[in-house]
């Protein structure tokens, strides 16, 4: 098979290449860069299965090319990251709507199958834990930047379900819940990287407000093979998923818990959510998925627990090889 995977230098997406070349197939990569980075696939260059281009999913011409000579794609191309949607909204509704339109929209031409990756985010303010995939979607108020990126991620929802309803363009949502893994930064403002990083520095570990929200972090390898099983499913199509772990946690126990495995003498410091990112920002107390749906159909289960999530984050962060398995 030939495989198109659009921020496919990113984090998840470059495990995913590592995953359908392992399993024979065929990729295609394309990733402007812009959040992805050319380390996470330059050990793939020279596979001969392997292609990529430095280029933006908004460059028609380019995309429609990739699109024509692949059988299905993964459409992980999006602005991520607290920090990044709360710095620039303009950037993060423009990349993330209008490349899943000019994505579909030239998909459609040729009927190739196509799996958008959602966010947990679009379940906003929402209470109903664990979240199922028909509950409601609450969002915050629109002078409040952060909900620009859920809301941009449920548009792209409400378009390749159209597609499939109205067009019959095969698409797949999925909703992904704290993906960690090798090859995540915390640039962005992921915040296992973020403490993993702060803990092997001797720096203070930065929890954000109370430190009592409650979070749940599914494995890079689990999620992948989620996505790929899905992927081979006839029966996902036209249908959204949640994907993760529900493990929780909260973030001040997370924080502590890398001090431990990391062996870390760093203090952990309190930071009010107005000072880390803006004024009146807003955060859910919880955030766990109900994975029924998937399990039911392709027996998902996650593999990895929290203790070994970040042991391959502090292995990667050290530049040690890591025992556990990447995908």
């Amino acid at each position: 098979m030939r495989v198109l995977i659009t921020g496919g230098a990113g984090f998840i997406g470059s495990h995913l290449a590592d995953a359908y070349l392992h399993r024979g197939d065929e990729v295609f990569v394309i990733d402007d860069l812009s959040t992805g980075t050319f380390e996470n696939i330059q050990h793939l260059k020279t596979n001969p299965r392997f292609r990529y281009t430095i280029d933006t999913v908004h460059n028609q011409p380019v995309t429609a090319e990739l699109v024509d000579q692949c059988d299905v794609v993964f459409h992980l191309a999006a602005a991520v990251g607290v920090k990044l949607i709360v710095e620039s909204p303009v950037r993060t509704i423009e990349t993330n709507v209008r490349g899943t339109e000019v994505l579909l929209a030239i998909a459609n031409k040729k009927k190739k199958k196509v799996l958008v990756a959602s966010t947990s985010e679009v379940y906003g303010l929402s209470t109903e834990v664990p979240f199922r995939e028909d509950g409601n979607l609450v969002m915050g108020a629109t002078t409040k930047g952060r909900w620009s990126y859920a809301c941009s991620k449920a548009i792209d929802e409400f378009l390749a379900l159209a597609y499939w309803r109205e067009r019959k363009l095969p698409t797949i949502i999925v909703r992904l819940f704290n993906t960690v893994g090798p090859r995540q930064t915390g640039q962005y403002g992921m915040v296992i990287p973020t403490f993993v990083k702060q803990a092997l520095a001797g720096r203070p570990l930065t929890v954000y407000g109370d430190g009592e929200q409650r979070r749940c972090f599914g494995y890079v390898g689990d999620i992948v093979e989620a996505l790929i099983k899905l992927m081979d499913r006839p029966e996902a199509v036209g249908q959204v998923f949640n994907i993760g772990s529900n493990e929780e946690i909260t973030i001040l126990d997370l924080a502590k818990r890398v001090k431990e495995l990391t062996k870390s003498a760093s203090e952990i410091v309190f930071v009010p959510y107005d000072e880390a990112y803006e004024e009146g920002f807003e955060d859910m107390p919880r955030r766990i998925p109900d994975i029924t749906k998937i399990k039911e159909l392709v027996g998902f289960h996650p593999q990895m627990d929290l203790d070994g999530i970040l042991q391959t984050v502090i292995e990667y962060q050290s530049g040690r090889p890591s025992n556990q398995r990447l995908t």
